[in-house]
């Protein structure tokens, strides 16, 4: 039975679907949102002593030896430090936290004595590990004002800048939240405002750390937030947008190349990646004239940007899928770079080039065993669509070198599962044609604890990238796949002084912690201060 048509029934013309659009908030409510504009805690110059904080964070040694400023606050509250110490298990080890509340009038109100192990030993990794601990007993104490003490125990004075950057960049990246996907967007308790205490005889050094420091955590946060967003918001033209904000906010040139640009350039590698998704693709370039002389050329930053990587018909496991929207954390960490660099204003020229593309599936899709052109000329045979990270960025590292002429080149890819294998977690897979280059990329990593490990780019490892159809293939078989990977891009540096870094296994956390590391802008961003400084 068929029902009555009701009575009075509105008609109109049927409206014509809407224009695909590329700004933000074309994304639903909840989701406009900016990247890197959460709130961060406030880290200012302290006194050379704790004055009138809420909480002091002080460091102890083995077997409860006080700090110099653990001493002169056990002197001004008569004991209280050391009595507490006697009361507790193996005083001052590593990590080890002592919470002491002082009844006293004067004075803040909580004593935290962080433990800091075997006074000779004291170096960057432990004094890292040493303020994750104290920082999370300020965190249940809910201060408003904390005064902190731990950078100055590095005990060579010519480290205690780099030991002040290391810890406002952790205390920045502890109060990091992402809420931009959930109901209540704002974090439920304001992070506490922190006083750095100052060293009497070296006050630049610890000045100009914090200021160093926040530039990193800041170009760390916007990276971690781009990398935490969904697939469906993170898309190529989300990027373009993202790069559209910061050029606007930094006062930066920014050049934005669509499908059909691209395609008239040639640039038919990276277009073959993005053909199968409804999300097309986007090349970023930002530029940061930092120079005076206009006639410098700049170093360039290039970052991989799958927004989220399918393997394309060459389909990866269902398993853990969802972590493949951090494959873009690549274009993610140098945005975030250039955004500790403009925040510093260093005196250098910087471009920062993003290959945008999702990889999808679809009938359009590229096939196993399609041959594609370069930007360069070289022509590929992909024998596999998921390795099409260096796909994106040969195409990228020509454009770069064609419109840019930098005077080196890092590009910087969550690149290779077998990196993953090899590296782990800790350390990100560093490939070179440039000895100084990769020496000076190693020390950085080493002073910023977001550590590389360089590998080789024999000539025998081309030989396993041959194709019989093309110039060659994008992949070289199961063995030393990371380096394969990484000839594959040295085919397109040229003589250009080139370093890549795989971050595969460093770019984000898996399990409880799910969630983009912010790495490698420390590491980053310290290589261009040391070039900017020099």
């Amino acid at each position: 039975m068929t029902a009555a048509a009701p009575k009075n029934k509105v008609t109109s013309k049927k409206k014509p679907a809407p224009k695909p659009t590329e700004k933000i908030n074309s994304a639903p409510e909840m989701f406009k949102f900016v990247a890197g504009t959460g709130v961060l805690p406030k880290i200012t110059v302290g006194q050379a002593s704790f004055a009138s904080e809420d909480i002091a964070v002080l460091a102890i040694y083995a077997e409860g030896k006080l700090s110099t400023l653990a001493q002169k606050a056990d002197t001004a509250s008569k004991g209280l430090l050391s009595h507490a110490l006697s009361k507790t298990t193996k005083p001052g080890a590593l990590e080890q936290v002592v919470s002491v509340i002082n009844p006293n009038k004067t004075g803040p109100s909580v004593f935290v004595l962080v433990g800091l192990g075997e006074q000779e030993q004291v170096n960057l990794s432990r004094l890292q590990k040493a303020t994750l601990a104290g920082l999370a007993a300020v965190k249940k104490i809910q201060a408003q004002t904390v005064f902190f003490a731990l950078h100055l125990e590095i005990p060579k004075t010519d480290l205690l800048q780099t030991a002040t950057v290391l810890c406002v960049r952790t205390l920045v990246q502890s109060h990091y939240e992402f809420n931009a996907c959930k109901q209540v967007s704002d974090p439920k308790n304001p992070p506490p405002s922190y006083a750095l205490a100052t060293h009497q005889t070296h006050a630049t050094e610890v000045k100009t750390g914090i200021v160093q420091g926040l530039a990193t955590g800041y170009g760390m946060h916007l990276a971690r937030d781009l990398g935490n967003l969904p697939g469906n918001i993170c898309t190529p033209i989300y990027l373009a947008e993202t790069a559209k904000q910061l050029a606007k906010q930094y006062k930066l040139k920014v050049d934005i190349l669509d499908e059909k640009k691209m395609a008239t350039l040639g640039m038919n590698s990276l277009l073959s990646v993005g053909k199968g998704s409804s999300n097309p693709p986007r090349l970023i370039a930002l530029s940061y004239q930092g120079k005076k002389s206009s006639k410098q050329a700049p170093i360039a930053l290039i970052g991989k940007g799958i927004t989220f990587d399918t393997g394309g018909i060459s389909l990866k496991p269902g398993e853990a899928m969802d972590e493949m929207k951090f494959d873009m954390c690549g274009a993610a960490s140098v945005l975030g770079t250039l955004k500790a660099v403009c925040e510093l204003k260093l005196p250098i020229n910087l471009v920062v080039v993003v290959a945008a593309a999702e990889n999808m599936p679809a009938g359009n899709a590229s096939k196993p065993g399609d041959i594609v052109e370069s930007l360069s000329g070289k022509t590929i045979e992909i024998l596999n669509t998921d390795a099409e990270g260096r796909l994106i960025l040969c195409d990228a590292i020509t454009y770069t070198q064609q419109t840019y002429q930098p005077e080196s080149i890092i590009d910087v890819a969550t690149l290779t599962g077998a990196c993953v294998i090899a590296l782990g977690k800790i350390r990100s897979g560093l490939f070179s044609n440039n000895d100084t280059m990769a020496a000076a990329l190693s020390q950085s990593g080493d002073y910023t604890l977001d550590k590389v490990w360089r590998l080789p780019l024999d000539e025998e490892y081309h030989e396993q990238l041959k194709s019989n159809f093309a110039d060659f293939a994008n992949i070289g078989g199961r063995n030393a796949g990371s380096v394969t990977a990484a000839c594959f891009l040295q085919k397109f540096a040229d003589k250009t002084p080139w370093a890549h870094l795989d971050i595969a296994g460093t770019a984000w956390y898996s399990g409880d912690a799910k969630g983009a590391s912010g790495r490698p802008v420390p590491l980053l961003s310290d290589y261009l201060i040391r070039i900017a400084t020099a």
